[in-house]
């Protein structure tokens, strides 16, 4: 079974897992499918706000499509919710790709 058909099948079994969504938005990322990955990454930060390593990967995928503003909103909102929770490593990463967006 591949892997995106085995996480969907996790999701299947528990729809509230959250890292298996965000692996499934991976995996779809690596096969060219950025509409479904995309729509799972908003689904994740419609559901937990506080899921802060998916702002990077939302951002990039914005960024793929030709909506620098948009990416630049997501990353925003990743860095103030990764400082207020003092994820200061992830903060950076996000600070480091919207600089490199600038």
């Amino acid at each position: 079974m591949d892997r995106i058909a085995k996480l969907k099948e996790f999701l299947s079994l528990d729809p509230g897992d959250l890292f298996s969504a965000h692996a499934l938005a991976l995996e779809y990322v690596k096969a060219g499918d950025d509409p479904s990955a995309r729509n799972l990454f908003e689904d994740i930060l419609r559901r937990d706000p506080g899921h802060t390593g998916t702002y990077y990967h939302l951002g990039r995928l914005l960024e793929r499509a030709g909506q620098p503003e948009q990416a630049c909103e997501i990353y925003q909102q990743g860095i103030a919710r990764s400082l207020a929770r003092n994820e200061h490593h992830t903060a950076r990463e996000l600070r480091s790709a919207l600089e490199e967006l600038d």
